[in-house]
């Protein structure tokens, strides 16, 4: 799946920049919207524009709190299709399942997780845009999902419980301006939850008569996303499968090949199933060390390693770096 970002939250971030007084150019400088203009942007732009966006934002306003305020910006007609397919659901919970069969529309990179536990639904969030600082993405993200649930329901007033994996910054007050006084920093991983009772609230902007049709077109804009390289297919088949990594036969089977099929496949694409396998381990233990606070004994677990030692060697055989070096480096990030 080719990574990407929608142009509609580049442009939003643009125009709030400039609202502040902050002249274009220097927005812009070192992306590739710097030679072709914002006049010619398309549907999405990569993840590296995005990213370099974020940070050039970052230091012309030096507004440490960006992220807040571009996530209040991010409404529903922000999410183009996906966010008319929103509103045609009947309730929130129909609009959970779309969001949670195309959120990759959102961001390919975007991994999540959904569970319904003591009366609350949580959303915890891994990973989120490369090189963009962790406080912003978390930021963007959750203050994003406020905004949208908040023009859905039509709660103006909605609050969220979040749980963040790092300290809290300088600019906290700002977080319970946003979200309320549920705000919990040091967290093991990043959340989100609400009361389940929103899932049955009916949504004033029900259209049962075109969600067909708009998720039709979300499945076709997934689809654009993908590749058809099977290597691709079975990268994107294990993101989904985080904490399980089965055995190679039983990939072939989900993507409807034989073994034999399957393997002779990827030796077409020059690779195999282990390498793509360390691949995703390598991501996931990455993402694990840079945005949660899990111990590294727990990130070896988690990916299928009976103990650190072992683990530790295999991610320096994966990435040349320790996973000491990796959290460290994160944690030097933070503080600057």
């Amino acid at each position: 799946m080719r990574t990407s970002t929608p142009a509609q939250y580049a442009l939003i971030l643009i125009d709030l920049v400039e609202r502040g007084g902050h002249a274009q150019q220097h927005l812009l400088k070192g992306t590739s919207l710097a030679v072709s203009g914002v006049s010619g942007i398309g549907a999405r732009i990569s993840d590296e524009d995005f990213a370099r966006l974020v940070n050039n934002a970052l230091a012309v306003t030096k507004n440490p709190s960006l992220g807040l305020d571009l996530g209040l910006k991010i409404n529903l007609s922000s999410h183009a299709v996906l966010g008319q397919a929103f509103l045609t659901c009947q309730d929130l919970a129909e609009v959970l399942d779309l969001f949670l069969k195309y959120y990759h529309l959102i961001s390919p990179m975007l991994q999540l997780d959904f569970k319904l536990e003591a009366h609350r639904c949580f959303l915890t969030t891994y990973s989120v845009v490369e090189d963009i600082p962790v406080t912003f993405g978390h930021e963007l993200l959750y203050a994003g999902i406020l905004n949208t649930l908040s023009g859905l329901l039509n709660l103006p007033n909605l609050q969220l419980r979040v749980e963040l994996p790092y300290p809290p910054p300088a600019y906290v007050e700002r977080y319970h301006e946003v979200f309320g006084q549920e705000v919990y920093f040091n967290a093991l991983v990043g959340r989100v939850s609400f009361d389940e009772t929103l899932l049955t609230r009916a949504l004033p902007s029900s259209n049962p008569a075109l969600r067909n049709l708009y998720e039709a077109e979300c499945a076709r804009l997934v689809k654009d996303l993908e590749t058809d390289s099977v290597s691709e297919q079975t990268l994107l088949l294990l993101k989904k499968l985080e904490g399980q990594y089965p055995q190679m036969p039983q990939v072939a089977a989900m993507l409807n090949y034989s073994a034999r099929t399957y393997r002779r496949r990827l030796d077409t694409e020059h690779t195999s199933y282990q390498s793509l396998l360390d691949e995703v381990r390598a991501e996931h233990a990455t993402r694990y060390l840079t945005n949660t606070r899990m111990s590294v004994a727990s990130i070896a677990y988690a990916i299928g390693f009976n103990d650190a030692s072992n683990f530790s060697k295999a991610y320096s055989r994966w990435t040349g770096k320790s996973p000491a070096s990796v959290r460290n480096k994160k944690r030097v990030r933070r503080i600057k």
